[in-house]
């Protein structure tokens, strides 16, 4: 998101368990699409976060992500791609890649 928003929303990346170290499959893509991703680290979704935030898209947290109200939820329903390969992890990627610029549309932000 932060790629096609090129600044005009805040974006923070986080999750309800985040791991040790960021997807390597996930980061061989990245790499592959010419995206940096080498300053992004594993952060929780904390209270703090979510409720500074206007858009929260949840990725099957459940129960364990903070709610508030007044904010625009979404929860995309993707596999998780932890221990897949790149050539598995690919069309995760791109459904991300999707319904990313389809949020932007939505709130007004041309690519």
């Amino acid at each position: 998101m932060d790629h096609y928003a090129q600044g005009r929303v805040r974006v923070e990346s986080a999750g309800s368990e985040p791991g040790d170290e960021l997807n390597p499959s996930i980061l061989a893509i990245l790499d592959e699409r010419g995206l940096d991703a080498s300053k992004e680290f594993p952060k929780p979704l904390t209270e703090s976060l979510a409720r500074e935030a206007d858009v929260v898209v949840t990725m099957g947290c459940g129960d364990v992500c903070p709610v508030h109200p007044g904010k625009k939820y979404l929860d995309w329903d993707l596999d998780d791609p932890a221990g897949m390969t790149v050539d598995e992890t690919r069309p995760i990627v791109d459904e991300i890649d999707a319904r990313v610029q389809r949020l932007l549309a939505d709130l007004g932000v041309r690519n």
